[in-house]
């Protein structure tokens, strides 16, 4: 994976999470991909289970920020360091992301980390 590839894919995350579209959400992952919500939770297993699972959790469009840093990036997995900010809450949260794309920069596998800020 190249650096790009995991900003564009970055890119469209957030694009989805601020429109909760089905079609922008699906568009990320591949048809047999994993979403991992949490380090003991069971993933969300296949496109329309994650799309599921995310609209089921949706935050209301253009309520957080996101900031992020790439940490680094080893052959198709990409680690990433962001902040969440909810803007009407003021909690914000501390996430890594663990991502992994195929070839096509099509999501294969993710995993989110997240601690709210004290």
């Amino acid at each position: 994976m190249k650096r790009q590839d995991l900003i564009e894919w970055i890119d469209g995350y957030i694009r989805a999470w601020n429109t909760n579209d089905s079609k922008d959400i699906g568009k990320l992952f591949t048809e047999d991909a994993s979403y991992f919500t949490g380090p003991f939770d069971e993933p969300w297993r296949g496109r329309e289970a994650i799309i599921d699972g995310w609209i089921g959790c949706k935050d209301e469009p253009n309520t957080t920020r996101f900031s992020y840093e790439i940490l680094t990036i080893d052959g198709n997995l990409g680690v990433v360091q962001g902040l969440t900010e909810y803007l009407k809450s003021s909690t914000d949260y501390s996430n890594i992301w663990l991502i992994r794309l195929n070839s096509h920069g099509v999501c294969t596998e993710f995993r989110e980390w997240w601690m709210e800020k004290k």
